[in-house]
């Protein structure tokens, strides 16, 4: 859906109050990858079931994560984006 000015902007899911934007940097296997965070923190992150065999991940995707609150430095991964999103989060700055 086009919102009539043309310049093919979408708009995209933002993270949650709990979530932070991540680059997947490794794979690690066991359904794991490492993630470096918005927040500057390198976490590992789940690739949740419902997103198992759905959604393919791989290194240097942009990615949601959701950090545990019990142990920070672990997390969920909650969305993916595509590459054409992930190049408009970086040209509208919410990436570095």
């Amino acid at each position: 859906m086009s919102n009539g000015d043309g310049d093919g902007r979408n708009d995209l899911r933002m993270p949650d109050d709990d979530e932070v934007f991540a680059e997947v940097v490794e794979m690690l296997g066991a359904n794991r990858v490492r993630v470096r965070c918005a927040d500057g923190k390198e976490r590992t992150a789940r690739i949740p079931g419902r997103m198992q065999k759905r959604v393919w991940i791989r290194e240097d995707d942009i990615v949601l994560v959701e950090p545990w609150d019990w142990q920070d430095e672990k997390g969920d991964i909650s969305w993916r984006y595509e590459k054409s999103e992930a190049e408009q989060l970086r040209e509208e700055g919410h990436l570095q």
